[in-house]
């Protein structure tokens, strides 16, 4: 590689972050353009009034590999959540745990009737199974959708219905359950071994911090920065952005995939997309719901799928006397942000007849258009590699792997690495 190599990348989202820290410490002078004022991309964080406000509810699982591998995991203070979840529906709650990783409700998940006690022990053979499966493996297996994995390996449709149905609703967007069963696997196996967390300070702490440690191995991060055009140049790649032309030996283009797809010219970029919304309500610290950390799972309809006490989980994210409470809803809603708001209402009205919701004030809408991609089975077979485009220019984003943080930050170390192995 040339001591004077240069690499434009496009965008500042988690993958353009760790590829432009990992090109900086190769010793490549890189440049990294964001259109948007803060770098995240889909990771954002809106602070004010005392509160966090994620852009939607995001949430990281400590044990993916590139979180291991990018992140320093102390520094983010994470808040990290109770395995389990808490099954609601009206007049009825339960908790359905491991009662490895959370003895303390052993008895709550054994008499717990919204699943079978097959299910409870085919759950802890699966966790066996697939915890002794190197990751690798999952992604190269056969596939087919999650409903028809959970249906062959002997899951009852209550177990399917009452909780993979809205848990992993709210993992892959989807409560059909129509997803590929490679993601469930993954993720699965990632909630057995690890956590799901949240920073002290919001989800935008992730990026914040990727971008600092670019900045600090050399890498220059520019936000308002538009960039209209990439298109290789002989041997050699230009970006036009803000009006002039910027010339590379390299691209990297990490922008989001309609953009990308636009950008690159590469069709196989994914743009069929997952969309949700994600109310925030502020509620009286006094009256805490009694599901702690755990998310609350709606086993009824999908009017919202699943509600979080995020202050039981993160204190920092409300002020001392409030309860910050979530709802998301799953897909692009037509009704206004008040009508969802009552149908949240009255979810937890059902839910907590024992309570009085007349105080819960809506403090915040997250209409998310594209939160996933969408990954049906055999998805993977069709994604662009990260050397599809023409020319010196690559492709880092979660499209090149899976939808996920770990699918981003992943893709922009493998980014890196091709523009770094052909310089």
């Amino acid at each position: 590689m040339s001591k004077d190599a240069t690499v434009a990348v496009v965008g500042g989202g988690l993958a353009g972050l760790v590829a432009a820290r990992r090109l900086a410490e190769a010793g490549v002078d890189v440049q990294l353009f964001e259109r948007e004022a803060e770098v995240g991309g889909r990771v954002r964080t809106t602070r004010e009034d005392g509160f966090v406000f994620d852009r939607g509810f995001q949430v990281l699982f400590t044990a993916y590999p590139a979180a291991e591998r990018e992140l320093d995991l102390d520094a983010l203070s994470l808040r990290r959540f109770t395995p389990g979840a808490c099954i609601a529906r009206p007049g009825e709650r339960s908790i359905l745990s491991d009662p490895f990783r959370d003895p303390g409700t052993f008895t709550d998940s054994l008499f717990n009737r919204e699943v079978t006690t097959r299910d409870k022990l085919l759950t802890l053979k699966l966790r066996r199974e697939l915890g002794n499966k190197p990751r690798r493996e999952i992604f190269e297996g056969s596939d087919r959708s999650i409903r028809a994995y959970l249906r062959d390996y002997g899951f009852s449709e209550a177990f399917v219905e009452n909780f993979a149905a809205p848990f992993y609703g709210g993992i892959t967007l989807d409560r059909s359950l129509e997803t590929s069963s490679r993601v469930f696997e993954y993720t699965f196996r990632a909630l057995s071994s690890g956590a799901i967390a949240v920073p002290a300070e919001g989800m935008a702490a992730i990026p914040e911090q990727l971008a600092a440690a670019a900045r600090d191995a050399g890498a220059a991060v520019e936000t308002d920065a538009t960039v209209d055009a990439v298109e290789p140049a002989g041997d050699r790649a230009t970006v036009s952005v803000g009006g002039e032309t910027v010339t590379a030996d390299a691209a990297i283009v990490a922008a989001d995939p309609p953009s990308a797809r636009e950008l690159t010219g590469v069709d196989p970029v994914p743009t069929d997309a997952r969309a949700c919304v994600t109310q925030y309500y502020a509620y009286p610290a006094a009256k805490r719901l009694d599901a702690g950390k755990r998310l609350i799972l709606n086993a009824a309809d999908a009017d919202p799928n699943h509600v979080v006490d995020l202050t039981a989980v993160a204190p920092e994210y409300a002020p001392d006397d409030t309860t910050l409470l979530s709802a998301t809803f799953l897909g692009e809603r037509s009704e206004s942000d008040a009508e969802l708001a009552d149908l949240t209402h009255e979810a937890l009205a059902s839910w907590y007849p024992e309570h009085s919701f007349a105080d819960l004030e809506r403090v915040r809408t997250e209409r998310v258009p594209f939160a996933q991609f969408a990954q049906p089975p055999g998805f993977r077979e069709s994604l662009p590699g990260v050397r599809a485009p023409d020319g010196p220019v690559y492709l880092a984003g979660d499209y090149t792997a899976w939808s996920s943080i770990n699918g981003a930050m992943e893709s922009g170390r493998r980014a890196a690495e091709a523009a770094v192995e052909d310089l």
